[in-house]
């Protein structure tokens, strides 16, 4: 199903819209654009319905929140609920600030979303409405391993549960769930902490299969977590001994590029639980 899940990706080529953080903007566009769907990035309130009654989906990070796209970002939720278009939410370091917290709650509150992917940190944030972060990666004591494996996918179903939407969370060992069933996802490298933005770019990509693939969103997330995963793995082959970080975002990225349903559905590493 995977490889599907990719192939209608790049025949359908959705046009997503992102209200993503500035840090990381361009790689997001390129990400959208590598796996064969559209960018448009728009965050003025004057125009974000606008755009985003032209789009498939909407993508939203709260990675750089000012009080302009705040609004910005509950006006495009609506309106594509509206629509009904997929709709993700990206709570970047939500409990570092109390702006964070309670705008992320805010959103979830007054928008629908299809799927929340965040790091194990900040979905336990929203989880418990309460709780901090440092800054915008997972705290060390929260991460998912194979000793609190149990546990943590027992957590992401019944948060999945109680907010009606697909939940993922990335790390070490990825966890997509809708409540019921939960992907145990064991691509990627250790080595994709050390890029800026691969969070970012994932949840664009994730907005990119979700659209290709409505009646499927749980499948498409994992795919989604999946792809990006082993383009990370792909790419560590590639580097030479003279590269550092920046050019491992880039090869990522040409990765997903290259990536084709076979070599996707070859390659995914999960299992169901």
């Amino acid at each position: 199903m995977f490889k599907e899940m990719l192939d209608n990706v790049r025949i359908k080529k959705p046009l997503i819209h992102n209200i993503t953080n500035y840090v990381t903007v361009n790689d997001v566009a390129n990400m959208v654009l590598a796996c064969g769907a559209s960018p448009i990035m728009a965050d003025d309130e004057n125009e974000v319905a606008e755009i985003t009654s032209i789009c498939t989906g909407l993508n939203i990070n709260i990675g750089t929140l000012n009080s302009r796209t705040i609004l910005s970002m509950k006006k495009a939720g609506q309106k594509a609920n509206e629509l009904s278009h997929p709709v993700l939410l990206d709570p970047v370091g939500v409990g570092a600030s109390q702006l964070r917290t309670k705008t992320a709650f805010e959103l979830i509150d007054n928008v629908s979303f299809s799927v929340i992917r965040g790091n194990i940190s900040e979905i336990k944030v929203l989880a418990y409405r309460q709780g901090s972060v440092h800054g915008v990666d997972a705290n060390v004591e929260d991460a998912v391993s194979e000793e609190n494996l149990d546990n943590c996918i027992a957590f992401i179903k019944k948060f999945a549960q109680q907010v009606q939407a697909i939940v993922a969370v990335t790390g070490a060992i990825d966890l997509v769930s809708d409540g019921t069933t939960c992907y145990v996802i064991r691509n990627g490298t250790k080595e994709m902490s050390a890029i800026t933005g691969t969070g970012c770019q994932l949840s664009a990509l994730t907005t990119a299969f979700i659209c290709a693939n409505q009646n499927h969103i749980l499948e498409a997330t994992a795919a989604a977590v999946c792809t990006m995963g082993l383009a990370g793995e792909i790419a560590q082959t590639k580097m030479q001994d003279h590269e550092g970080n920046a050019s491992y975002r880039n090869r990522i990225i040409d990765a997903v590029y290259h990536m084709t349903g076979d070599v996707l559905a070859k390659g995914a590493k999960y299992e169901i639980r």
